[in-house]
């Protein structure tokens, strides 16, 4: 088994504490139903910078990240699949999935 870092991207803001609370019910069921696939459960995140050696710049960038999780799946193809189904797909988001290798 190997672990696998889901980044999140993206993702629409909801217009409504309704459409907020109705999103939130599919991302808890998707999470329930991935069960021991998770390995680190990670959260969703706020304000980013970026560090490099020019200096720090604010707002994560281009593309900043929106939260994570890692999850433990077999084969890259294994964790793909479970991305696919991520709430925040079909949410004009995308998930960036990565293999996290031994050091």
């Amino acid at each position: 088994m190997a672990k696998f870092m889901f980044a999140f991207h993206g993702g629409a803001m909801p217009e409504s504490q309704e459409e907020g609370a109705i999103n939130m019910a599919k991302w808890g069921t998707w999470v329930e139903g991935l069960g021991a696939s998770i390995a680190v459960p990670g959260s969703v995140v706020g304000g980013a910078s970026t560090v490099s050696a020019s200096g720090v710049a604010d707002g994560g960038g281009s593309d900043p990240l929106s939260g994570y999780m890692v999850v433990v799946e077999a084969d890259q193809v294994a964790a793909l699949d479970i991305a696919k189904n991520s709430p925040i797909v079909e949410n004009d988001g995308w998930v960036e999935v990565a293999q996290l290798m031994e050091m």
